[in-house]
């Protein structure tokens, strides 16, 4: 099944929809609880001064303007299939003075030339996409990264396909099918190597970093 918001493109993945701006109030709502597990990715992630960084999934901007004076100079862009994510994303990095690209794209299409990135970030995005597109996404974030460049996601400990499951979820009652597990294999397929969990306090999330291998020396 496609989904598409107005003037946005289609996709196989889930797509946030704002009726009334209830969705996009409920989104950042739920990204404030989600905070400090937002602030343990960036620690993980380690963004240095100077780096391009892509955060894909971006909803409304938060974690790549928190990304932003981490990378000074440097650029931070931020993809999202949803123009309203978008449209809010622009919004709050201009009140916040940040130069960010925001733009509305898809994970399996991105819109950058090969070995652009230093590092590409995802947070609670990935469990909206069926398998196959989430392996398909790995593939086009690989295709974007250095070589030696970094993926750090964030997302629910297990994967479920329902709000409630979500709210479980954050409160520590994870149901389903295991996150990390599942995004092992697919990075691995995707040509990732260094791929570690990372166990952290924050059970309620599974934090997973990989990095693309270095080209070897003739």
């Amino acid at each position: 099944m496609h989904h598409k918001t107005a003037g946005g493109p289609k996709t196989a993945g889930r797509v946030l929809h704002s009726h009334a701006g209830l969705s996009l109030r409920w989104y950042d709502l739920f990204s404030s609880v989600a905070s400090f597990g937002r602030e343990k990715l960036i620690e993980l992630a380690a963004p240095a001064p100077g780096e391009k960084v892509l955060d894909v999934g971006c909803g409304t901007g938060t974690l790549a303007i928190a990304i932003k004076p981490r990378v000074g100079a440097g650029e931070v862009h931020g993809i999202d299939a949803s123009p309203e994510m978008i449209e809010v994303a622009k919004k709050k990095s201009a009140k916040d003075r940040s130069d960010i690209d925001f733009q509305v794209s898809l994970i399996e299409a991105l819109p950058f030339s090969d070995a652009s990135f230093d590092l590409v970030t995802s947070s609670l995005m990935l469990h909206h996409l069926p398998d196959g597109l989430q392996a398909k996404g790995l593939v086009e974030i690989r295709r974007v990264l250095k070589p030696g460049g970094r993926f750090m996601a964030m997302d629910f400990a297990a994967q479920s396909h329902s709000p409630l499951g979500h709210l479980l979820s954050v409160f520590g009652h994870s149901r389903g099918e295991r996150m990390v597990d599942k995004l092992t294999l697919k990075l691995r397929d995707a040509g990732f190597s260094d791929i570690e969990s990372i166990p952290t306090r924050h059970k309620s999330f599974a934090f997973i970093r990989a990095r693309l291998p270095m080209p070897k020396e003739p």
